[in-house]
């Protein structure tokens, strides 16, 4: 692994959501650069390593992507074993292919190694299904924080039959909402407002579009949340007593 940086996943928060090549890398890794999100109960696979925080969170304070690139080839370059921890899945909202083309356009090697994304896991431990037979034909992941600032195509969105499962929309909720509407969804779509995905404090709130920022404000939703929008956030209780025995 020298000379070498893995863009590893470290899925949504509960450390036995890693994959065994994801312990793996941890294992040999001698430089950890490590994302706000990710549990620092995962770095117990590292115990070795030097741990670098690297965080970028919307809204706070956060390190310069720029700095993170070269940091990265700094430490490949004297051939140290580095390993970019992010939470959830590396290109899933990660950048993890941005860092790895640029990193290999200045001659460092690199790994992927995916994570579980937490819209997958927090659905499923609220036992919703993302995709289900007669009901959902597919998912849709979307951002609603773009960098650009551009829209997403709504109507696209709202006409195409999946569930969507949406990152980064708490603070943007109204939008989310006026865009499905404006967009031909039903006012009553169920939605799910998923906080915490798969760690023990995970909650969520069950509403509809139309009611959904009325009742995050009501719930005191709080980031990291995902939203789950569309029939199969109505159909939990089957899935979720399977998921408990």
């Amino acid at each position: 692994m020298s000379a070498k940086v893995w863009l590893v996943g470290a899925g949504p928060g509960d450390p036995e959501l890693l994959t065994l090549k994801a312990v793996k890398a941890l294992g040999q890794a001698e430089i950890v650069m490590i994302d706000d999100l990710v549990n620092p109960a995962v770095l117990e696979h590292c115990p070795g390593a030097r741990v670098v925080p690297v965080g970028k969170r919307g809204g706070c304070r956060s390190t310069p992507q720029a700095f993170i690139h070269r940091l990265m080839l700094r430490y490949a370059r004297q051939g140290k074993c580095v390993v970019r921890l992010k939470g959830g899945d590396p290109c899933i909202f990660g950048r993890g292919s941005e860092e790895a083309d640029w990193l290999s356009e200045h001659g460092i090697e690199v790994e992927l190694v995916n994570g579980i994304t937490a819209g997958l896991a927090g659905a499923t431990q609220c036992g919703i299904p993302l995709t289900l037979r007669g009901v959902a034909r597919g998912v849709t992941l979307v951002t609603a924080h773009t960098q650009d600032d551009s829209t997403l195509n709504w109507p696209a969105l709202a006409q195409s039959g999946t569930t969507l499962v949406v990152y980064m929309g708490v603070a943007k909720l109204a939008d989310i909402r006026d865009g499905l509407l404006a967009g031909g969804m039903r006012a009553d779509m169920p939605v799910a407002m998923i906080e915490n995905a798969s760690l023990p404090q995970q909650r969520d709130c069950r509403s509809s579009l139309a009611a959904m920022q009325h009742d995050a404000l009501t719930f005191q939703l709080k980031s990291p949340a995902i939203l789950v929008i569309g029939e199969v956030a109505a159909e939990p209780q089957a899935l979720q007593l399977a998921i408990s025995a």
